[in-house]
């Protein structure tokens, strides 16, 4: 635990969960989609849905689809902002199950070169984020470490391979999960790191026979310092 574990983020809004953790996860989608956000349809479920505008959720969302930090002071003009860079928007309501948390958000976005993502994710305190699926795939991260994502083919020597590259480009591995649907299908790593990749070493990840795709995230923003 950190310090800001104990006194929360340094942020704008009045709850570090439904403002500063909805920086984040909007900061989050944007860094997964790879390129500035031209349109959104962010889903609110359970108390995101139920009380995130009187906290300032829907300003936050937007705020991190730009790409701002929890502690930037123009949040609460966060709509004219975005309307001014050609953001479009949308909110509704979705109901994620019972399982889901209370403040779960799940976004469908399209960058500026037309690529189009699905980011799902929960704030679960202190400003502190889960994200839980990508394009439709169950997986887990934080976003407090650069993170590679890679979706690829389940099969013997995937994960050696991958890491393999990383040994060589002298990347330490801070934590690793791996996901899947289905064995032989499709699965998914999650490589958290102590430092990001260079381009260079991601193309080498992307180059190898099994994968289908691979993103690079920076961790992403929160704490303000």
């Amino acid at each position: 635990m950190n310090i800001f574990d104990i006194i929360g983020p340094v942020m704008v809004g009045p709850s570090s969960s439904h403002t500063a953790g909805a920086v984040r996860l909007g900061n989050a989608a944007r860094a997964i989609l790879g390129q500035p956000v031209i349109e959104a349809t962010i889903g609110l479920h359970g108390s995101f849905a139920q009380t995130g505008r009187g906290h300032g959720t829907d300003l936050a969302l937007v705020a991190g689809l730009m790409g701002w930090p929890t502690d930037d002071l123009r949040i609460p003009q966060a709509f004219d902002y975005a309307r001014e860079a050609g953001l479009h928007y949308f909110f509704r309501t979705i109901d994620a199950g019972d399982a889901a948390h209370p403040n779960f958000v799940k976004f469908w976005l399209t960058g500026q070169d037309g690529v189009k993502s699905q980011v799902a994710g929960a704030s679960i305190g202190g400003g502190r984020v889960v994200i839980s699926e990508v394009d439709d795939f169950p997986l887990a991260f934080t976003g407090d470490f650069p993170t590679i994502l890679t979706l690829h083919e389940d099969r013997p020597g995937a994960v050696a391979e991958v890491t393999g590259i990383l040994s060589k480009c002298g990347v330490n591995i801070a934590q690793m999960k791996v996901f899947r649907k289905n064995k032989g299908g499709l699965a998914s790593m999650v490589l958290e790191t102590d430092q990001p990749l260079a381009e260079a070493d991601l193309d080498a990840v992307a180059g190898l026979p099994m994968i289908k795709t691979v993103r690079c995230i920076h961790a992403i923003s929160g704490q303000g310092v």
